[in-house]
């Protein structure tokens, strides 16, 4: 079984350089592995800088983020579905 969680992108820019790095290095810090996919397009490592930037992501695109389900699971992608809905390329 798969935790999913669907967010639209906060940031003004998508996720693209400042906002990506924000998020992949959340990413890297959870427990579990989380991938990070964009309609048609991944699903992807969320760790890595380049597969994240390779999908191009707009300003209020939806992304599915997903991870295996286990013990935390559910709070990791919860983590991550909540960072992504900020303005991560604000000051």
């Amino acid at each position: 079984m798969t935790v999913e969680r669907r967010v639209t992108v906060g940031s003004s820019v998508g996720l693209h350089a400042r906002p990506a790095t924000l998020f992949t290095k959340a990413a890297a810090a959870q427990p579990v592995k989380v991938t990070i996919a964009a309609g048609d397009r991944g699903p992807v490592d969320a760790r890595s800088i380049l597969s994240v930037l390779g999908l191009g992501v707009g300003s209020g695109e939806e992304v599915v983020l997903s991870a295996e389900d286990g013990a935390d699971s559910e709070a990791a992608v919860t983590a991550l579905a909540e960072l992504l809905a900020t303005d991560l390329d604000a000051s």
